[in-house]
């Protein structure tokens, strides 16, 4: 099945808002009783309290990492200015959050210089299992902000 750029657009920036809700949910309780420099150090030392934290830590940061360079390169690839403020946003606000909106700053560019509203194409299948990893995702945002 076909998927235009416009609900490709739509998929990411509901994506990085959820990521910035969800990651800033939690940050904002950790740093109103501290300054920025102290809430910095105890987030960094909360990250290393047991394996999972230090395993999913360690993943992101590997991700993070992967997702820049390749938004260097697209960036590059395609005459996209500003990919610095995309990798600054996604360092000290949430990598979550920047990569999904760098997206769609792609998709603009993209269409632009192309001239088609399509995006590519995907399976039915693959769209019912995004859906599933979504509501996963939304389901685990959500119990962990009621916490």
């Amino acid at each position: 099945m076909k998927i235009s750029r416009k609900a490709l657009c739509i998929v990411y920036a509901a994506t990085g808002l959820v990521a910035l809700i969800g990651c800033w949910g939690n940050n904002i309780p950790l740093f109103k009783d501290a300054g920025i420099l102290d809430a910095n150090i105890r987030f960094w030392q909360l990250t290393l309290v047991n394996p999972a934290s230090r395993s999913i830590t360690v993943d992101i940061l590997c991700l993070g990492l992967a997702a820049i360079i390749w938004m260097f390169l697209e960036a590059r690839r395609l005459s996209m200015r500003g990919v610095w403020l995309w990798v600054l946003f996604g360092l000290f606000i949430a990598i979550g959050a920047a990569f999904p909106w760098f997206m769609i700053h792609r998709e603009f560019v993209l269409a632009r210089q192309h001239g088609t509203a399509i995006a590519g194409t995907i399976s039915v299948g693959a769209v019912v299992g995004i859906v599933a990893l979504a509501i996963l995702i939304l389901s685990y945002t959500f119990f962990n902000l009621s916490r």
